[in-house]
């Protein structure tokens, strides 16, 4: 019997006293579930992405449901750099003191670069996790995720302009994710975080059109945990950085697993939405798994599948 239970991991030097992190865009700024539990027994929290000016979205519909998951095309809803920084992360400081990673998007390079040194000089967020999936305005609204040299030279703008841990979020919607995370290795990033969604759609049968307004959107929920996992196995390989691994994962056996495959951390993400306790529950079952499996330190099965 495993007598003492350590769920802690460590993050580019940021300590977590577990591994589970409510993934962007799934958990607002956090707010939103501090009346439902204490949001302070989080690993981390990821925050919505932010965009230097305020957006509205994508035309409704933008939510889909699919077997074993959902559709979105939400489109970086968010106020805007100006008022994250004003009053987003503030109100999020009120109900939260565990590690913030902020969730940063962009439409060109420089905005990227802006966002992240604003957001590093003017907030105690630990980690800056860079949404590489936004299409690039300038070069035909192809994701800057969609090729090593476009995320490389995100990355690059990036790092420096902050000391701060860099995650890069990598697209699923690639032919080479590993090297795609090589080229963000190389260019000065400190983790991995992996996979958005996947790009899917639906049609309405009576009406013969598309649900989403937008035709196509981003799939996510338990249908694709097995490609998420592909993935980080994949990208453990390629590269000698931490990963964060999410897609799909809604219990401590999905941890473990991502864990196994090679992930540090792991961001829960449409689970929030089904079940607003899915963190929450997630982090109580942990100890008693890991007492299944005769695990007694989170930090020791990183990768160990590859062995």
């Amino acid at each position: 019997m495993v007598k003492a239970i350590d769920t802690s991991v460590l993050l580019s030097g940021v300590r977590l006293q577990n591994p589970v992190i409510p993934a962007s865009g799934t958990f607002g700024y956090g707010e939103e579930f501090a009346p439902l539990y204490d949001l302070n027994i989080l690993g981390a929290i990821s925050t919505k992405g932010v965009t230097r000016e305020p957006r509205f979205g994508n035309p409704t519909p933008r939510i889909a449901e699919t077997p074993s998951g959902m559709i979105n095309s939400v489109g970086l809803k968010n106020p805007g750099i100006e008022a994250v920084i004003r009053e987003e992360f503030p109100r999020l400081r009120q109900h939260y003191h565990q590690p913030i990673v902020a969730n940063i998007c962009g439409f060109s390079i420089e905005e990227y670069a802006e966002n992240c040194r604003r957001i590093s000089e003017e907030t105690d967020a630990e980690i800056l996790e860079v949404n590489i999936s936004c299409p690039n305005v300038q070069h035909g609204g192809m994701s800057f995720g969609a090729s090593p040299e476009g995320a490389a030279a995100v990355t690059a703008a990036v790092r420096a302009v902050t000391k701060k841990p860099v995650y890069m979020k990598l697209s699923p919607n690639v032919t080479d994710i590993a090297a795609i995370a090589k080229a963000c290795e190389e260019a000065g990033a400190d983790g991995i975080s992996l996979i958005n969604t996947l790009l899917a759609m639906r049609i309405d049968l009576r009406k013969r059109k598309p649900i989403l307004a937008n035709t196509m959107g981003g799939l996510s929920g338990p249908a694709v945990f097995p490609v998420a996992l592909r993935m980080v196995w994949q990208v453990y390989n390629a590269v000698k950085l931490p990963i964060i691994g999410l897609g799909g994962i809604s219990s401590a056996r999905d941890v473990i697993e991502m864990m196994l495959a090679g992930a540090t951390a792991v961001q829960v993400g449409a689970g929030n939405l089904v079940q607003p306790f899915a963190c929450r529950d997630i982090i109580r079952e942990l100890p008693q798994v890991m007492e299944e499996y005769g695990i007694s330190s989170l930090s020791e099965i990183i990768g160990a599948a590859h062995q």
